[in-house]
């Protein structure tokens, strides 16, 4: 009987180590992967904020890549370094940070655009989302890139409709990462200068509700939909939805008050900012936020 009791007390002992070996490595691979605060979100926002440079000369650019809700860390890794680069060579100013408590009047005063590279989820508090609409009210520029613009941030309204306009619905999967043909619009606006009309691009296609187009924004490229398969197939539950548009932005623009805003679908992956066209669409996108290209009233 004892000897009965040691094995089943040996098995039992084995299995609950099994277990936990089992959820940490589950937990391990969530925040791996980017999805720990997109299964845990977190409403945390910082009150301290980070000690800029003393030294700002002007232009210089903010990129804010704070993640309370999923994580792309590839592409927040492969935005900054191509970010930094831009500006290393523009000679602009560059700041990096994920703290939210940088969104305050004195600091965005330093500041001729600002990018939300990827971020997620509730990040900023009241008081840091009301400076920055008052920068850029008052003529700072912001872009926008990819899940800047998906429906993580429906609680702050004004975001959502003046910077984003549609809501997002859903992206691609089973491929989750197509090749398709990039159209472009409007192409005498400076975000799109030396860029070919047409071009292919390897990305996460998102889908919206309606076209910002319907809301008055300035569309600068489109997505053709014959040219990739824009199905959300879920392969575990064998669903699949269509994703078709039939009008379907990819990069729009538009001026706020003094201000002026870009979003670009584009840049789930590192990838996605080694692409020349791409690339060259964020230095043109910001030289145009920063105020560039005051020889042209396109744009504006």
């Amino acid at each position: 009987m004892a000897r009965k009791k040691g094995l089943l007390y040996r098995f039992i002992r084995g299995l609950l180590i099994l277990a936990l070996v089992f959820a940490v490595a589950s937990l391990a691979y969530i925040w791996n992967i980017g999805a720990w605060h997109f299964l845990f979100p977190s409403t945390q926002h910082d009150t301290v904020a980070p000690a800029l440079p003393a030294e700002l000369p002007g232009p210089a650019v903010l990129v804010f890549s704070k993640t309370n809700g999923y994580r792309h860390r590839d592409g927040i890794a492969g935005g900054t370094q191509a970010l930094s680069e831009i500006a290393s060579a523009r000679d602009w100013s560059y700041f990096h940070t994920e703290n939210g408590a940088v969104f305050n009047a004195r600091d965005l005063a330093r500041f001729d655009a600002v990018v939300f590279l990827n971020v997620t989820g509730d990040i900023l508090d009241t008081q840091q989302e009301d400076a920055f609409q008052q920068w850029l009210a008052g003529g700072g520029g912001w872009l926008g890139i990819h899940s800047a613009g998906d429906t993580q941030q429906v609680d702050w309204r004004w975001y959502m409709d003046e910077l984003i306009g549609p809501r997002f619905t859903a992206h691609i999967m089973s491929p989750q990462f197509q090749r398709a043909t990039v159209v472009l619009e409007n192409q005498r606006h400076p975000a799109l200068r030396g860029i070919p009309d047409i071009w292919t691009h390897v990305e996460e296609w998102y889908s919206w509700d309606s076209s910002p187009r319907e809301l008055g924004f300035t569309i600068l490229a489109t997505l053709d939909e014959d040219s990739y398969t824009p199905v959300q197939k879920v392969p575990w539950s064998g669903t699949e939805r269509d994703l078709r548009m039939g009008d379907h932005p990819v990069v729009w623009s538009r001026c706020i008050d003094s201000g002026r805003s870009l979003y670009t679908a584009m840049g789930h992956k590192a990838e996605a900012f080694e692409q020349p066209q791409f690339r060259l669409l964020l230095e043109n996108a910001l030289s145009w936020l920063m105020g560039g290209d005051t020889d042209t009233d396109q744009g504006c």
